[in-house]
């Protein structure tokens, strides 16, 4: 049986043959996950993440010289590692391509050869298809439905859309128009009823692979206290990797380093009930960041915040998204923090109505207001200005695009 690529899994390094090291090429061996569909064997492409660094790999599927005896192993030789000792490290691998069928080699040299061979397809066909191929297969939404029952209408009907790496994308609507039903779906909290929902290759009505799924996608629901399980914020954040069982070295640098990401490092030691709601928030998120997601699910994580909370969250998530390159998925009834996304798609009655940037979908100002949606106040103002006759393009969001349409209006 042969997985669809892109195809992902997750394991931990054992200790090999060391052959790979003798003929120069340093390799990582997985034991293959129990429950997992086995791709045919064979040599493939792939992305290899460890140590939160991401390395173009060759894999050997299946039995291969350089792997212990006996058991199905995945060996991954990482293009552009430079040394040191991983065992015991947790290393995802997710398949790109089929390269070639495996073989037996006569000599090393010869051996040594095909490897070198290989390392020149893999970094090429990277090149030119690899990055395009992870970025569209993110998240893919295939036609998608859910009913919670017979009784109901559909929450979600019919939806399909795909989300790419690095993008931050706001997703508006009414109460009841299937935003957290969509959300919940991404991460596999709910299977759709109808479609396909696939993350990072893996399709989420697979359960051997939904473990899997909620460690590349994480979510941060509106009220904090629901996601707060320990009476330290440390240990609050260390709960998720807990149950990963990760050593506790490594387990330290983590919670250090989301804390630092969310502001809350000097509150590492505090109590949470202590903390006001928009510091909750940042832990909650910090909690799902040290688990090194893809993909951060924001389901109207600012809805029960003041002002100053919404905004340093939003700003926090945006931070998360430019600088570490998180995928952010912003559910939201907020127009202002939807006209700062790179990407706004309208849900109404469980479809997609509006699916664009921002300036191209504000700009339907009557056809947002017939759904039930407000639009950014200068969005607004722009179109009651327009018809009263001063001639101001469509796409003006903030109060900086107004002053300078204005000024450029005014010079004419």
């Amino acid at each position: 049986m042969t997985a669809q690529l892109p195809y992902t899994v997750h394991g931990v390094i054992v200790p090999g043959k060391r052959l790979g090291s003798e003929l120069g090429f340093p390799t990582a061996n997985l034991e293959y996950p129990h429950g997992e569909t086995m791709p045919q064997n064979g040599v493939y492409v792939a992305l290899a993440q460890c140590n939160g660094q991401r390395f173009t790999s060759i894999l050997n599927q299946g039995m291969h010289p350089t792997t212990p005896e006996g058991q199905p192993f995945i060996e991954a030789h990482l293009l552009d590692y430079n040394g040191g000792d991983l065992y015991g490290k947790e290393l995802t691998l997710t398949y790109l391509h089929y390269l070639r069928s495996e073989q037996k080699f006569p000599t090393l040299d010869a051996l040594r050869g095909q490897m070198t061979q290989d390392r020149e397809d893999a970094h090429a066909w990277m090149e030119q298809y690899g990055e395009a191929m992870l970025k569209a297969q993110l998240i893919s939404l295939q036609d998608v439905s859910y009913r919670y029952d017979e009784e109901t209408r559909q929450a979600v009907d019919r939806v399909s859309m795909n989300i790419e790496q690095g993008e931050f994308v706001a997703v508006l609507g009414h109460n009841g128009s299937g935003k957290s039903t969509l959300a919940k779906m991404m991460n596999a909290l709910y299977l759709p009823t109808g479609g396909r929902v696939v993350v990072c290759g893996m399709d989420t009505a697979k359960e051997p692979q939904l473990w899997n799924i909620r460690r590349h996608v994480g979510m941060v629901f509106q009220n904090p206290d629901n996601q707060i399980v320990a009476t330290v914020v440390r240990e609050d954040v260390a709960f998720g990797l807990e149950n990963l069982g990760m050593p506790r070295e490594e387990m330290l640098g983590r919670i250090d380093d989301a804390l630092e990401a969310v502001s809350m490092q000097d509150y590492a030691a505090a109590a949470p009930h202590m903390l006001s709601g928009g510091q909750k928030q940042r832990v909650a998120v910090a909690g799902v960041l040290a688990m090194q997601p893809d993909v951060m699910v924001m389901d109207e994580a600012t809805a029960m915040l003041d002002p100053t909370g919404r905004k340093d969250i939003f700003e926090t998530a945006r931070k998360l998204n430019r600088e570490k390159n998180i995928t952010v998925v912003w559910i939201t009834h907020f127009m202002e923090e939807a006209a700062k996304a790179d990407r706004v798609v309208v849900l109404s009655d469980g479809k997609i109505e509006m699916n664009g940037p921002p300036k191209k979908v504000f700009s339907r100002v009557e056809a947002l207001r017939r759904l039930g949606l407000d639009v950014p106040p200068m969005a607004m103002l722009g179109k009651m200005l327009s018809a009263r006759g001063l001639h101001l393009p469509d796409g003006i969001l903030t109060v900086d695009d107004m002053v300078k349409e204005l000024k450029v209006c005014l010079s004419r």
